[in-house]
């Protein structure tokens, strides 16, 4: 029995290390690798030609060859790039805070409360994710004109707060609560907006945290919308920036490119430190 005991563990040891490098796996893994490299490759170009000069950044090299800063420079001193990366803040951060708390509660009426037709009003709202933004543009801009919002923060921000994906992710979180949490609570002599507060939200970090990250994302990279509803120079988002930059220096694709790259080093950041989170809500309660 013990002699056999030193044989049987490399041998499942072997095995295991056989079936790891196995040719399905090995297949699948350079395809992954493929695929990656594919998928970063303009973003590395993007941020080795920001650092070229104007006669380099044409070029097929992939690495500059003499390394400049003078295109961020040029940026942020002849542009007025910074007041458009502030307004896209803005709007991007009043956004995700005002979804997140309108959505969670919506979410947990929704999912958590009993009352007539409840079950109409997700689905009417579950059947906006039908819509696309084309089909709604004009009727939201005429609404927001008369409503006097035309040119103003208001206008970039009050349109982009409701979003049906967010309701029914969270909802859908919600239902896979356990229902004694919100049973102990009622028996304590919460009252809903208690249990909401209390209960529901400590709970509902992980998800509200990836949804931050969307709805962020979102408004940061929104373009059709402000396009429609500014003129002002003052409110310009930093994608209409970078898009009138572009028809400004339409030769000069070193600055384009110095441009793009500190438009997205936010987005990169926020995907950076929350891609767990993001994954993790996806898995836990996008497909419940």
């Amino acid at each position: 029995m013990t002699d056999t005991l030193p044989r049987t563990r490399p041998q499942a040891r072997r095995r295991r290390q056989d079936s790891r490098w196995s040719r399905p796996r090995v297949a699948l893994m350079i395809l992954g690798i493929v695929l990656g490299l594919l998928t970063i490759f303009p973003l590395v170009w993007m941020v080795t030609g920001s650092f070229k000069t104007a006669a380099e950044v044409n070029s097929a090299s992939l690495l500059p060859a003499d390394p400049t800063l003078d295109n961020y420079r040029y940026v942020f001193t002849q542009v007025p790039f910074l007041r458009y990366m502030l307004n896209s803040f803005i709007v991007s951060a009043t956004v995700t805070v005002l979804a997140l708390w309108f959505h969670s509660m919506a979410a947990y009426a929704l999912a958590r409360l009993k009352f007539k037709g409840r079950d109409t009003i997700f689905l009417l709202i579950f059947s906006t994710l039908l819509v696309s933004l084309p089909v709604i543009l004009i009727p939201t801009f005429v609404v927001v004109r008369s409503l006097g919002l035309v040119d103003s923060y208001a206008g970039l921000i009050v349109p982009a707060i409701f979003n049906a994906f967010g309701i029914f992710l969270l909802r859908q979180f919600y239902v896979s609560l356990p229902a004694e949490l919100e049973e102990a609570a009622l028996v304590d002599g919460a009252s809903y907006w208690r249990i909401y507060r209390s209960v529901i939200l400590p709970l509902s970090r992980p998800i509200l945290s990836a949804l931050a990250v969307f709805f962020f994302l979102a408004n940061w990279n929104s373009f059709v919308w402000p396009l429609t509803i500014t003129s002002d120079p003052d409110l310009r988002v930093v994608q209409l920036g970078i898009a009138t930059f572009q028809q400004q220096y339409a030769g000069d694709w070193n600055y384009v490119l110095a441009a793009a790259t500190v438009a997205a080093l936010p987005t990169l950041l926020m995907f950076f430190f929350f891609q767990r989170q993001i994954v993790e809500s996806i898995k836990n309660a996008g497909f419940k």
